[in-house]
């Protein structure tokens, strides 16, 4: 994952992670003793209160007119690891019942417990755009547009996230990644080598606002609650 901030300060970071790649209908069960390296659970999306997250995201759809059919799902997010997540971003590639793709879920959650979900109709790049409306950083107030790269995963991924505010250089958000199966042993791994992995994204987050911080950047007020839901 890379960020790269042009101003008012330039800013660089990169940080190494992995991420799943599931259906939301058929989540993987780990052998109990691995259970706490990865886990699912419905109360870490949406709005918490859903039986499950497919429910959960059947019924962001529902307010916004969409209808799957019960067609297949992709999610691409963190799962918990010893009972801690944190998920800046999840994705959800929905399709039809014939395959064909309806849309995509963009689901934020920032670092003070809010969340809020994007619905995207990206074209045949997977690219869309969105208004931003939603405070996630406290060195960007909630304006300008997201232009989004967002194409379904194949045996590599390749997702951007740009920030674009009146008068001001763009942000942008990268992610790339080599798909692998889920194998015990390849978990094991990574989990050796990457432990306690959504702490450490949150601790990140924490870690790199205070350096901007200190470089001088200033704090953008946190509006009041909004919606938790867009669509473009």
């Amino acid at each position: 994952m890379r960020h790269l901030r042009r101003a008012p300060a330039r800013y660089a970071l990169r940080h190494r992670t992995y991420l799943w790649l599931v259906d939301p209908d058929r989540l993987p069960v780990l052998p109990r003793p691995l259970r706490a390296l990865a886990g699912f659970r419905a109360a870490d999306h949406f709005t918490g209160r859903a039986p499950s997250i497919r429910a959960a995201l059947d019924g962001f759809l529902a307010e916004h007119g969409v209808d799957l059919e019960g067609g297949r799902v992709v999610m691409l997010a963190h799962a918990r690891v010893f009972g801690h997540v944190f998920n800046p971003l999840t994705l959800y590639w929905c399709h039809g019942p014939d395959g064909t793709p309806r849309c995509v879920v963009a689901e934020v959650h920032n670092t003070y417990g809010g969340r809020h979900a994007y619905l995207l109709h990206a074209d045949a790049r997977g690219a869309a755009r969105v208004a931003k409306d939603f405070y996630v950083s406290p060195f960007f107030p909630v304006d300008g547009r997201y232009d989004m790269r967002l194409p379904l995963p194949g045996e590599r991924l390749r997702l951007s996230v740009r920030l674009e505010r009146p008068g001001a250089p763009p942000f942008t958000a990268t992610v790339r990644g080599t798909r692998r199966a889920a194998s015990v042993p390849a978990l094991l791994r990574l989990a050796l080598r990457h432990p306690f992995s959504t702490l450490a994204v949150s601790a990140a987050i924490r870690f790199h606002g205070v350096r901007l911080y200190l470089r001088g950047l200033p704090v953008q007020p946190r509006p009041g609650r909004r919606s938790r839901e867009s669509a473009t």
